[in-house]
This record gives C-alpha cells, sequence and structure tokens, in this order.
C-alpha cells in the first residue's frame, strides 16, 4: 500500500535516475492506496480511469509522462491513455508501457529486467568476471525479476534462488528459468515446482550465492539480515531495497551494491525512447531499441565510475553526486540559482 512518504520518496529516486540515464525528464511518483491484487479487472479499471479523471491536467506530453510500476501494467496505462484522450483528444505520448496495438514499444516490458542484465554485464566486466557459470539469487520473480532471470539463464548464469509472495526456490545446480516461467504461468504461484526445493521466502536475500538481486520491494536488505548476506555483489532492482543501516553493514563486508538508480533505468529509458516514437510517429523495431539502451546504460556506467574515480567514493555515492550535480547544473543553467 502506497504513502505520501514513500510516492514523495520515489518521485526524488526517478529524478536523480532519470539524470544518470542521461534523459530528458524530471521525476514524479504517484500511486493509487489499494491492493489490485483484491480487486476485480471491472473494479481495476473504474479506480484507474477516476484517478486520470483527477490528475488529467498535471499529466500531458510535455508536462508529467506516466509508466507503470507495481501493481499495474499495460493494460492500466492503456485506461489511461483513454480516459486522459476524452479531455485532451488521442494522446498516446502521454503513457509509456502502453500495448503495442496503442503505440506501445517494442522491448518495453522487458526493458526493466534487460537493463539490470545489462549493467550487471558492465559491472562484472570490471572485475573480469562474466555472467556465464556465476550463481544468481533474485527475491521478486514479477515483471523484472522474471526477465532478469530468463536473460541471466540465456547467458550461461545460474539462478540458484528464486522467490516471490507465493514461495521460493532452490537449486544448487541452477533453476531451469524456462520450466520455472511455465510452472508459474499455469500455478501462477512458485510452489510444487518440481525443479527444485522449496525454501523459506526470507532465506533467498542470504542464500548462498556470487550475485544478488533484490527485484521486488524496498527495504528487504536491513540491519537484521545484512551481515548475513553471502553475495559479493548486490544489483539493486527494485527501488530502495537496501536501507541505510545495512548499506553500512554490506560496504564494511566488502560487498559491492550497483544502485537503484542507475541498475533499474531500462524501464526509464525504454520509456523514453517510447515517447520519442510516438513523438515522432515513427516506431522502431526491437533491436534498434535494446542497442540504444546498450548504449544509454553503458554510457551511464562509465560517467558513474569518472564520478567515483574523482570522488575516489563508492558507486552509490557516485551514482548520486552524478544525478545530484546534473540537475544542479541544469538549475544554474536556467537561472534558479538565486
Amino acid at each position: 500500500m502506497v504513502d505520501p512518504d514513500e510516492v514523495n520518496a520515489l518521485a526524488q529516486l526517478m529524478t536523480w535516475k532519470t539524470a544518470v540515464a542521461n534523459l530528458p525528464y524530471g521525476g514524479a511518483k504517484g500511486g493509487i492506496g489499494c491492493n489490485p491484487r483484491e480487486l476485480t479487472v471491472s473494479e481495476l479499471q473504474r479506480v484507474t480511469r477516476v484517478f486520470t479523471q483527477k490528475i488529467h491536467d498535471l499529466i500531458g506530453i510535455h508536462r508529467d509522462v506516466p509508466a507503470p510500476d507495481m501493481g499495474t501494467n499495460s493494460q492500466t496505462m492503456a485506461w489511461i491513455l483513454d480516459e486522459y484522450s476524452k479531455f485532451h483528444g488521442y494522446s498516446p505520448a502521454v503513457v509509456t508501457g502502453k500495448p503495442i496495438e496503442l503505440g506501445g514499444s517494442l522491448g518495453r516490458e522487458a526493458a526493466t529486467g534487460l537493463g539490470v542484465v545489462f549493467a550487471t554485464e558492465f559491472l562484472l566486466d570490471e572485475y573480469g568476471m562474466s555472467i556465464a557459470n556465476m550463481k544468481f539469487a533474485i527475491q521478486g520473480f514479477g515483471n523484472v525479476g522474471s526477465w532478469a532471470a530468463s536473460f541471466i539463464h540465456q547467458k550461461g548464469g545460474k539462478v540458484v534462488a528464486v522467490s516471490d509472495i507465493t514461495g521460493a526456490v532452490k537449486n544448487p545446480n541452477g533453476i531451469d528459468i524456462p520450466a520455472l516461467l511455465k510452472h508459474k504461468e499455469k500455478a501462477y504461484s512458485l510452489k510444487d515446482f518440481e525443479g527444485g526445493d522449496a525454501m523459506d521466502l526470507n532465506d533467498v536475500l542470504v542464500h548462498e550465492c556470487d550475485v544478488l538481486i533484490p527485484c521486488a520491494l524496498g527495504g528487504v536488505l536491513n540491519k537484521e539480515n545484512a551481515a548475513d548476506v553471502k553475495a559479493k555483489f548486490i544489483i539493486e532492482a527494485a527501488n530502495h531495497p537496501t536501507d541505510p543501516e545495512a548499506d553500512e553493514i554490506l560496504s564494511r563486508k566488502g560487498v559491492t551494491i550497483l544502485p537503484d538508480i542507475y541498475a533499474n533505468s531500462g524501464g526509464v529509458t525504454v520509456s523514453y525512447f517510447e515517447w520519442v516514437q510516438n513523438i515522432q510517429g515513427f516506431m522502431w523495431e526491437e533491436e534498434k531499441v535494446n542497442y540504444e539502451l546498450k548504449r544509454y546504460m553503458k554510457r551511464a556506467f562509465n560517467d558513474i565510475k569518472a564520478m567515483c574515480h574523482t570522488h575516489n567514493c563508492n558507486l552509490r555515492m557516485g551514482a548520486f553526486a552524478l544525478g545530484v550535480n546534473k540537475v544542479a547544473r541544469a538549475t544554474v543553467l536556467r537561472g534558479w540559482e538565486a
């Protein structure tokens, strides 16, 4: 359930994220205080349309462009587009993450997960490593976690533990991710999957692995469990999954953390590409979308590295310094410093 403090925090993170990713956006967030799992499709549509009626003057092609996040999907974006269009005329660029049939971009659904994998590759390459044969634990098997797991599996990485709200599975030899995806599609749950053993949901975060990827809620790594984390690398695919106390504990342990404002920026980057395509009225092939995503994420990674080198700091501080510096520079150039 969202609350104003969380929305404000996420809006601020979004501001730094778009700056780090070098996108011509600011940062905003919004939400509806409900549990979408408890609502019917009809109820979800009605609440989305009423929400859009309340905010239609606050969003717009050159004002605020909503995109899907937790509890929403392409269908939600389609409802927002349709309701907004009743007031302002058909405007596909007003939301991103739309269905392809309504001007959505190829590659958008997989974008955050693919971006996480690109980011992981760039980080491991700094240490002379690659995804192949490394062991991964993934907490959260929704849109982001399932795509990340699929791409890691394709690249020869071993996903040894996976969890979501329905259950958790482990297999020291690597989980067959395509089989797990088929099982979840049929059962709507990770429980009773025959290709691995059941485990406690919370144990995934402290499972034996090389790379831990939290893909679900914020604050899952905290002072209670941080000392037990066994991963050497943490890729923050969720928004603020590591609280400040855990950050300190993990840093003292020598764990390398790739921060959320960079690691999960693939989604907003391809949202930007979708917006560009809608403005141009010209759609890109998926290969171009993925090529541009990798190029943007590589440039951002190099910018963060340069900031870390300049200030002799870790990746989180480097990423925040980069984002804040860019926003500060833009503010000064516009004459707002007074």
